[in-house]
């Protein structure tokens, strides 16, 4: 794939904030543990994403977020889509179109398959496609994804035990 990594810097108050400006319509991607994370970039340091597992031990839907949300402390970089259909705000109008809907599928509708979707009209994932392809690959981000869920939901317990 042809990603361009991006340099983040921290500021006074501890948070990571981007040093470049990011395109409209651009294709992010925040690298995680054993897999990638995708958005779509919607201006004033927003993105559209399919939250999927991405921040919780439950299914989320399409939101827009702030971007430091989307990146949750992880590398982010921008993922060229040199044949695009849609771009700019045409491909933030395809972004925005589907806002709330919430039929996430880890293998047939994750984050990279709306990505692809709002892109290039048509859903498909990379990381699924190389999983099924390899399968020691896949069980490795299978691990990871798993690792993640886990503590995902041990962070909710935590904060839910704090609140009681």
């Amino acid at each position: 794939m042809n990603t361009n990594h991006l340099q983040t810097s921290t500021d006074a108050g501890g948070d990571r904030t981007s040093t470049i400006d990011l395109p409209i319509g651009s294709h992010l991607v925040s690298t995680r543990r054993g897999y990638e994370h995708h958005g779509i970039y919607v201006g004033n340091g927003r993105v559209v994403h399919y939250a999927g597992f991405a921040g919780s031990a439950h299914r989320g839907p399409i939101e827009e977020i702030e971007l430091d949300r989307f990146t949750a402390g992880h590398p982010l970089s921008i993922r060229a889509t040199p044949r695009a259909r849609y771009i700019g705000d045409e491909a933030v109008r395809r972004a925005r179109s589907r806002l709330g809907e919430n039929r996430y599928r880890l293998l047939t509708n994750n984050c990279e398959h709306f990505c692809a979707w709002v892109l290039l009209g048509e859903s498909r994932s990379e990381q699924v496609h190389c999983s099924l392809r390899h399968p020691r690959t896949g069980m490795h981000v299978l691990m990871c994804l798993v690792k993640a869920f886990v503590e995902n939901g041990a962070k909710g317990g935590q904060l839910a035990a704090q609140l009681a």
